[in-house]
């Protein structure tokens, strides 16, 4: 395959299995932002470091380059409508999603299985993205099953594809 052919490198990209993400920061403003994202990772637990990587096309990017602190929400299986909302070019994205705020004021996206508030270590510039390392502050963690996406599908581990 071509390394010029951006499409079908999207979709070999896409053969790996992730879960899903909702990244969450406030503008200098303090208006909630966020993102959809399967480019998370843990990176360290000692320290507890993770990376996410926002798209340098992304609306909101600007904020997430140069923010003190973000939040990393990591979806459940019924959550896959709360993907699409940050995925999309919609407005009033927040007041569309349940959530609450917590200490360091960042948006948290409500019955999220995992939440991971971070202060911002490291800023890498890769290509098209940004990686972001950020120092988990704080988190809470739920049971439950996690959103998956691969080849352009949502899924979760009990069920075939999710179509709603």
């Amino acid at each position: 395959m071509s390394l010029h052919d951006r499409s079908a490198l999207r979709n070999a990209f896409g053969s790996f299995i992730t879960g899903v993400t909702v990244v969450t920061a406030r503008t200098d403003a303090g208006i909630p932002v966020g993102f959809t994202a399967n480019s998370f990772t843990s990176v360290s637990l000692d320290p507890p470091l993770l990376l996410v990587c926002p798209s340098k096309s992304l609306s909101s990017y600007d904020t997430f380059a140069s923010c003190s602190h973000f939040a990393v929400n990591v979806l459940e299986a019924r959550q896959k409508n709360i993907s699409e909302i940050f995925a999309g070019d919609h407005e009033e994205r927040f007041a569309k999603v349940a959530h609450d705020t917590n200490a360091l004021d960042l948006p948290l996206i409500t019955d999220a299985l995992a939440q991971f508030s971070c202060a911002a270590e490291q800023r890498v510039e890769a290509g098209d993205h940004l990686v972001l390392i950020g120092r988990v502050k704080a988190y809470a963690h739920a049971d439950g099953t996690g959103l998956g996406y691969a080849g352009g599908q949502y899924f979760n581990l009990n069920d075939d594809p999710i179509s709603a």
